[in-house]
Order: structure tokens, then C-alpha cells, then sequence
């Protein structure tokens, strides 16, 4: 009995060794490239060799083939290959459009000849078809452009075969020879490859090269591009020739969006496709519909053009997915129906469209309502006047300004369906700068009201005894000269709202008192600034006129300045265009500077006048990618002052605050220049240690904050004597992401002030 005891508990430990034990890594191309997507993301361990077949220095680019299979391998930057290298690669699985390999290691194992490459056609390489092949592909050179890819020259050309265009990337910066393949029917073998947008769909084909001794002239040009004959811009048309044989397909899904005679939006789950169309009968949002068109790409996007709608009349609407800022710039909801909320910054009315221009996370994107065209003509509801300032929430269709799915960030705005895609969250506060601008807005009305009514007047009664004739004619041209006045009044408004820079702002407004005052030169001193608009050199044969540019209270903004014929006599027109001009001017200026200060508040503390938690954490992320691409180390310091309650409960929260302003001076003076000092919150600080050899370095600025407390605080009369518990990590030793950091300085810190705790009980105990 013993005996089968033990032999039960061998098989067992057996079977839990057996069970535990890494799977076996995956030894051909073959079984790779038959992974799942699933399977493919577990991160499976892969040992095989191949052949290289392209490779570029100085990036993580790397195609091998073996036998009939080939795949991509993502390597370090700095490992040197050569097509043809016989290599052994060693890493792990990676999910994408296909099976991808990370190496960890790639072992040169011998150099031999490429494989030869398999004869390709368009439709193949369209359809994904011989991805990762080293090919050849007969087509001809429309372009080929020098550029930049990972700041070293590269050539980029496009290849028109028989079926559509191929972009194609060489490794050759010879201008001179790449010029010559222009128009050229070429034989050119490289490695196929696909792009993609940021869904993953794919969006076009193309050829990565080794050299341009990879391409052969099958057919030369008929002649080179400079020795065309020159074309008539007006008659070049005549040469336009385009054959599509694209075929019709049919999607389904729900109709999320629909612009009649022009576009409509269909989301079937993750999956949604722009498609163009020309039909103007009603259309249901969110019926189930199936359409029929033509694939087509637009600026990298996948759509369908000349769709047509077969209607289902299922009415299946979809809830908009709730997302931020952040989430769609990534470029991964193009043209799906979405929800975001923001904050007013302004309403833009357009002939075509309603614009509102919305800020998030810091960040302005626009959320867009455009006015449908049926039997040509523009349809126009009333635009919804939202005050600047409020919370929103937009619904609509997400669009990007760029189909890149490898970019940071990538522009989006939001197509609503309809003015009842917007909804009111929060209400802005009374007092605010729209406001603001309406009261002075309302008093120049009111100022030009009553100058132009005492002009009016004044005129009429000098001309009393003129012919009427030449009455009407003066009359109507001081009325085009009003209208143009106002033009230009309503055009500055607008600037001062928009991203026009303020001294084009403020040399419009000089411009606008110049053609009041019948063009006499004027110009704007602004108080320690620039000069701006139009000041002549020889001011002392002028009659100059001055209005100050008041600002609501303190020191004046400047001065606005006219240079007028001495001859003529002074007049009140004068200073009013003058004042009226100011007025203007002082709204540019403490518009713009309310706008400043207000992003100062977003990035500084308001009690201590240093960095906050949001610009802290901003920096920490560059830092974490500067030194990522550098490989370069930097410090973290979490500072937690001891005992600070104490300070509020004894002295009062004023000296709790002034106890704050004063440590952060002292801590300031202890940094260097470069290094940034940031309250999180409470009593807590952090600073950001960009330049630093090594951990001791780190430790030295630790000492020397500490020892800012060593000399007492006196506040008030209040002596008080501090102390901080100090904790630090250093990237990428503790941590290489910013949570990660944080979490370990304020371990560390937590660390170093439970010590203090425990040596005060003993203390206490003794």
C-alpha cells in the first residue's frame, strides 16, 4: 500500500511539472503565420531561422522569409542586418494584421543570396494576399520624391500597376537616378507590405526596397519630364484618362449619420464605412440598411462611392459610445458614432454649417452641423445659441484630419445629425469674458450711435443750401463708407475671438482709424512693447492726435496714435475714431492676457506659485519619452512635510499657508535651473530631476531639500520648526511609466516617514 502510495505522488508531481512547464517555442514561419489573432497576442515563444529580405538602418523595420512563408519582425533600432543575412530569431508573438514576431535576440548565422522573388499583381497585393513576400511587380514610375523617414533620406515612389497604385519605399537618397526612372516601365522587387488605418482595415499596398539597384527599366520613358512640351493650364484636361474596374459590393449595417446628396455613415458593431451618395429622399437615423457602391480611398480613409440605399425599414438605432479626447485621437473611432463632452469656447454661424469650437483636456476640437442641399438649395434651421463657457455633450460622427493609426495624436471634429445632438450639461458663470465683450460691444454701439446721429445732423444742416443732387451722392458715400467701417469693426470682433496673433489684431485696428480719418498714418505704442501699424519717420511735420488704451484697472496698455496735416484744423471725429479704436485695442489685449493667465492657472499652483499635479504629470510623460528614445535615466522626488496638520491646528490656516509658500521658496533655491518643483496637493511635493548621473545624484538634491528645514520658519511671530519625509525612485530602475514612478517615490517616501513614527514610540517608550 506505501508503495502505491509513492507511485501516485511521483505521477502527480510529474503531471504538475509537466502542467507548469513554458510551452515549447515555435520553430517555422509556418506555424506562426497560422496563429490566430488570439493566439498570436498570448506573447507565444517563437526560435526559427530566416533569410532577411529587407531591412533599414536605424529602425525597428525587419522583414525575413523562409521557404514560401515570410513574416515582419519588430528588432532594437541598432541591431545591423544585411539582405541576405542567414539569421536565428529569438522573442515572442505579437497580435496585428497578421502574426507578428518582437525579437529579443537576432543571431547573424551565415550570408547568402535573397530568394527569388514571386512574380505579384495588383490584385494580389491589394488583397493582402503575399504580405511579408519578397516580390516583383511590373509597373510604371508616376513619382518619386525625396523624404524623410526617421530623419535619414529616403526616396518615396509611386508605381502605377494594372489595377491601381503602389507607394514604394526605397532605401537610396541618389536623386539624380531616381529622377531618371520617372515615367519608366520598371521590374521592381521588394517586400510587400500593406498600410493601415487606425481600425487595422487595410487601406492600400505597396513595396519596401533595398536599393535602387532593386529596380529594373523593363521600358524606358518616351522622354523625360523636363523636355515635355509646356500645356495650356486651361487644356490640361485633355490628357486625364482613368479606368476603374473596380466591382460593386454590398454592406450592411445601421445608418448612423446621413447628409442628403452627399454623404451617408453605416456601423455594423466596431465597423463603420463613410459611403458618398448622391441621393436627396429622406433617410431614417438608425434604420438597418443595406448599400451598395464602389470601394474607393479618400485621403487614407476606406469609403464606398456612388452607394446606393436599399432600405429595410428595421429601425435598430445604436447608443453613441461615450469617449474623450484622448480616446479619439488615437484615430481607432473613425466615422463611429460617438459622445464627448466639452466646455463653449465660441459658435461659429456659416452659410453651410454650424460651428461650435469646444475645449477638452485642454485641447480644441469642433463639433460640426452641416445645413443639408436639397433641389440645390441650402437648408438652414436656426442655430442653437449656446453661451460661451457652458458644458456640453456633442453626439455625432467622429472624422480625423489624418488616417495615420502610428501618430501621437491625430486631429477629429464631430458631424452632428442634427441641432438635437447637443446637449447642455452646465450652465457658465454670468461673469465672463462673452459677457464682458457684449457690455463693450454694446457701449461702442452705442458711442457710434450717437456720433453718427451728431454727424447726421451737423451735415444736414451745412448742406442745406446744396443741390440735392449732390446731397444724395455724399450721402450714399459716407454710407459705404459707414458699411465698410462696420465691415472692418465686425471682422477685428471676430479676431479678437479667433487665433489671429494680437499684432496683426492691433494693426487692424490702427488700419481701421487710418481709413476713418482719411487715411492719415496711425500706429499703436503698446506700454513696454512693440510699435505697431503705420508710424512715418519724419513725425514733426505732423499734427499727431493721442487716446490712451485704458485697461479696466491699473496702468494703462498703451497709446494709439494719428499723424494728421498740421493745416488742418482739429475736429472731434479725431478723438473719437481715436477712442473708438482704443476701446477695441484694450479689448484685443486683456482678452488675450485673460486667455494667458487663465493657462497659467491651469499649470501653476495658485497658493505657492509653483508647478501642479497636472503640469507635473505633463512633464514626467516627456521625460519618460526622451529618455525612452535616448536611453537616458532621470530622478523622482515625493516629498510629504511631517507633521503640517499640527501646523494648521495650532497656528491657524493662515500660517498653514504661508508655512507652504515659505518651504516652497526654500526648496525652490535649493534646485537647479532645470529641475521642477510641483505641489500634488495638502502638504505633499514632487520634484522632477531631468539631468542626473546616477541615484546618488538623486540622493544629494534629497539632502539638500531636507536641510532647507534645519533653520526655523518664523511667520508672524510664530516660530516654527519643520521637518519633510523624502522619497525617490529613478527611471527606469523603479519604474517606466509615470504610475509606476510615482507609486514607488511615494513608497519610498511612506518608507522613510513610518521610520520617523517608529523612532518617536521608541523614543516615547524609553
Amino acid at each position: 500500500m506505501k508503495r502505491l502510495t509513492l507511485a501516485i505522488a511521483a505521477i502527480l508531481v510529474w503531471a504538475s511539472a509537466a502542467w507548469a512547464a513554458p510551452p515549447a517555442p515555435l520553430s517555422t514561419l509556418r506555424a506562426i503565420r497560422t496563429l490566430s489573432s488570439d493566439q498570436a497576442s498570448r506573447n507565444l515563444p517563437v526560435a526559427f531561422e530566416a533569410t532577411v529580405t529587407y531591412r533599414r538602418a536605424g529602425e525597428t523595420t525587419l522583414f525575413v522569409e523562409d521557404g514560401n512563408e515570410a513574416i515582419y519582425v519588430w528588432t532594437k533600432p541598432e541591431v545591423i542586418l544585411t539582405p541576405g543575412d542567414r539569421v536565428l530569431i529569438q522573442g515572442t508573438t505579437r497580435s496585428s494584421f497578421h502574426p507578428i514576431v518582437y525579437a529579443n535576440t537576432v543571431t547573424v548565422l551565415s550570408h547568402g543570396a535573397l530568394p527569388n522573388p514571386v512574380p505579384a499583381t495588383y490584385d494580389e497585393l491589394i488583397r493582402g494576399e503575399l504580405d511579408c513576400v519578397y516580390v516583383r511587380v511590373r509597373a510604371r514610375v508616376r513619382s518619386a520624391d525625396m523624404v524623410l523617414s526617421s530623419h535619414q533620406p529616403t526616396t518615396h515612389m509611386q508605381l502605377l500597376a494594372d489595377g491601381g497604385l503602389l507607394d514604394v519605399w526605397v532605401n537610396s537618397s541618389d536623386e539624380k537616378k531616381t529622377n531618371q526612372l520617372i515615367d519608366a516601365e520598371v521590374d521592381a522587387d521588394g517586400v510587400a507590405g500593406s498600410t493601415f488605418d487606425g481600425k487595422m482595415q487595410r487601406v492600400g499596398a505597396g513595396l519596401s526596397i533595398n536599393s535602387l539597384t532593386d529596380i529594373k527599366i523593363a521600358n524606358p520613358a518616351e522622354t523625360s519630364p523636363e523636355k515635355l512640351p509646356l500645356t495650356e493650364m486651361s487644356e490640361i484636361l485633355n490628357d486625364y484618362k482613368e479606368k476603374d474596374l473596380s466591382q460593386r459590393v454590398r454592406v450592411h449595417g445601421t445608418i448612423t449619420y446621413y447628409l442628403p446628396g452627399s454623404a451617408i455613415v453605416l456601423q455594423d458593431g466596431a465597423k463603420s464605412l463613410w459611403i458618398a451618395t448622391k441621393r436627396e429622399l429622406p433617410l431614417r437615423i438608425g434604420d438597418r440598411a443595406d448599400v451598395t457602391g464602389f470601394p474607393d480611398l479618400h485621403d487614407g480613409y476606406l469609403t464606398l462611392k456612388g452607394g446606393e440605399v436599399l432600405q429595410s425599414g428595421v429601425y435598430s438605432p445604436l447608443a453613441p459610445k461615450l469617449v474623450t479626447r484622448k480616446e479619439l485621437t488615437s484615430s481607432k473611432d473613425i466615422f463611429d458614432l460617438v459622445s464627448i463632452e466639452g466646455q463653449v469656447v465660441t459658435e461659429i454661424r456659416e452659410i453651410t454649417q454650424d460651428q461650435y469650437v469646444l475645449i477638452s483636456d485642454g485641447q480644441v476640437f469642433s463639433a460640426v452641423y452641416r445645413h443639408p442641399v436639397v433641389d440645390g438649395v441650402q437648408l438652414q434651421s436656426p442655430m442653437r445659441h449656446i453661451q460661451p463657457g457652458s458644458r456640453i455633450k456633442v453626439t455625432g460622427i467622429c472624422t480625423l484630419g489624418d488616417s495615420n493609426p502610428y501618430d501621437i495624436e491625430v486631429p477629429f471634429d464631430i458631424q452632428m445629425r442634427s441641432p438635437d445632438d447637443v446637449t447642455v450639461l452646465a450652465l457658465p458663470s454670468p461673469v465672463n469674458t462673452r459677457n464682458l465683450i457684449l457690455i463693450v460691444l454694446l457701449l461702442l454701439m452705442v458711442v457710434a450711435a450717437v456720433g453718427a446721429w451728431g454727424w447726421t445732423l451737423e451735415r444736414k444742416v451745412r448742406q442745406k443750401t446744396a443741390a440735392l443732387a449732390i446731397r444724395i451722392e455724399a450721402e450714399a458715400a459716407q454710407e459705404r463708407r459707414s458699411a465698410q467701417l462696420e465691415q472692418r469693426r465686425s471682422s477685428i470682433l471676430e479676431d479678437i475671438n479667433g487665433s489671429r496673433p494680437l499684432a496683426e489684431i492691433l494693426e487692424a485696428i490702427a488700419a481701421m482709424v487710418s481709413s476713418t480719418l482719411d487715411g492719415a498714418p496711425c500706429w499703436c505704442e503698446i506700454a513696454d512693447g512693440a510699435k505697431l501699424g503705420d508710424c512715418p519717420a519724419g513725425q514733426s511735420n505732423l499734427r499727431i492726435v493721442s487716446a490712451v488704451i485704458q485697461a479696466r484697472s491699473g496702468p494703462s496698455l498703451g497709446t494709439l496714435h494719428a499723424g494728421l496735416d498740421p493745416k488742418s484744423p482739429p475736429a472731434a471725429r479725431e478723438l473719437g475714431a481715436l477712442n473708438n479704436g482704443a476701446k477695441l485695442a484694450t479689448l484685443a489685449i486683456e482678452t488675450r492676457r485673460l486667455y494667458s493667465d487663465l493657462l497659467r492657472r491651469s499649470e501653476f499652483d495658485l497658493l505657492t506659485d509653483i508647478h501642479n499635479r497636472f503640469s507635473l504629470e505633463t512633464h514626467l510623460e516627456s521625460c519618460i519619452e526622451e529618455a525612452r528614445a535616448s536611453a537616458g535615466i532621470f530622478g523622482l522626488l515625493y516629498i510629504d512635510l511631517d507633521k503640517f496638520k499640527q501646523v494648521n491646528d495650532l497656528y491657524s490656516h493662515r500660517i498653514g499657508d504661508l508655512y507652504l509658500q515659505e518651504v516652497a521658496q526654500r526648496m525652490k533655491q535649493q534646485l537647479r535651473s532645470h529641475d521642477l518643483l510641483a505641489r500634488l496637493g495638502g502638504d505633499e511635493f514632487a520634484v522632477l530631476l531631468p539631468m542626473v548621473r546616477n541615484r546618488s545624484g538623486v540622493e544629494e538634491i534629497a539632502q539638500r531639500l531636507e536641510h532647507t528645514f534645519d533653520a526655523p520658519i518664523v511667520l508672524e511671530g510664530n516660530t516654527l520648526h519643520g521637518s519633510a519625509s523624502i522619497g525617490l525612485a529613478l527611471y527606469p530602475e523603479d519604474g517606466v511609466n509615470k504610475d509606476s514612478l510615482l507609486s514607488a517615490a511615494d513608497a519610498a517616501m511612506y518608507a522613510i516617514k513610518n521610520s520617523k513614527k517608529q523612532i518617536e514610540v521608541n523614543l516615547a517608550q524609553e
